[in-house]
């Protein structure tokens, strides 16, 4: 090899790590408030940030950062996790029949759409009984629209929840290590992430934000057409994974089209 190749090789190698460093430094917006910021720790190897939206679903919003603080997420499995649809936890029996000593939400329905990375409360087929269980949906599942409560989405780590062990449940779970609220919250203590196997290995998948439609608590039930209660709020924005604002009612970006139904969470 000469030197002019050798100097481009070495640029090639420069221009890669910079781009790789680029990458692991990108950052949640300083305009997103701390408490709206959502960290998950997985067992399959990294954190998840998911921006939440108090603004479409205040009460719901509320109750993931009462749990996240009381540290009532820490440990917990992904117990129904389906391939290119959505994985589901939140549960302390790891049934999916579980939830929280706290009262069940009323509904908080928009028609912020379920696209992939979406992240929304998972309920029994009666519309008022979410609690703490919750799902972050794989691909975009339109038909979710209006009949789940949104309260968040990715913005980074898709690739941790592409990894999440499928099953219903799986044959080895994974987990949350930790959740909790804040920028620049710390990484899980060893002896806590030691504590977790690792579920098993799974192919990472592309980052993307989307939810899916009908998820439930217990026995599978058909989500019910509503609306939901009041007018939908007026064009609220979200912030997908490069940073940018998206409208909440854009349709999926290309490679983004959405799923067959395959069946509802619950």
């Amino acid at each position: 090899m000469d030197d002019d190749s050798m100097k481009f090789f070495l640029f090639l190698c420069s221009l890669l790590l910079a781009t790789g460093a680029a990458a692991q430094a990108r950052e949640v917006p300083t305009s997103i408030p701390d408490e709206n910021i959502l960290n998950l720790d997985l067992s399959t190897g990294g954190r998840v940030v998911i921006l939440l939206r108090p603004d479409i679903a205040p009460n719901h919003v509320e109750r993931i950062r009462t749990l996240a603080g009381q540290g009532f997420y820490d440990g917990l499995i992904f117990h129904r996790v389906i391939p290119g649809f959505m994985a589901q936890g939140g549960d302390p029996t790891g049934t999916g029949q579980g939830g929280s000593d706290l009262p069940d939400l009323e509904p908080e329905f928009t028609k912020t759409p379920h696209l992939r990375g979406t992240v929304a409360m998972a309920r029994a087929q009666a519309e008022n009984s979410a609690n703490s269980q919750f799902y972050i949906t794989f691909m975009p599942r339109t038909q979710l629209d209006g009949n789940y409560t949104v309260f968040g989405r990715v913005f980074s780590g898709m690739e941790y929840v592409d990894a999440i062990a499928p099953g219903e449940p799986p044959q080895s779970p994974d987990s949350i290590v930790q959740a909790r609220i804040g920028r620049n919250v710390p990484p899980p203590p060893p002896s806590l992430a030691q504590s977790q196997a690792p579920g098993g290995e799974e192919d990472v998948g592309e980052l993307s934000t989307q939810l899916p439609a009908g998820i439930g608590l217990g026995s599978a039930a058909s989500a019910p057409a509503a609306e939901g209660p009041g007018a939908a709020p007026a064009a609220p924005t979200i912030v997908d994974e490069d940073g940018a604002e998206v409208s909440a009612t854009a349709p999926a970006e290309a490679g983004e089209a959405a799923a067959e139904p395959v069946e509802e969470p619950r």
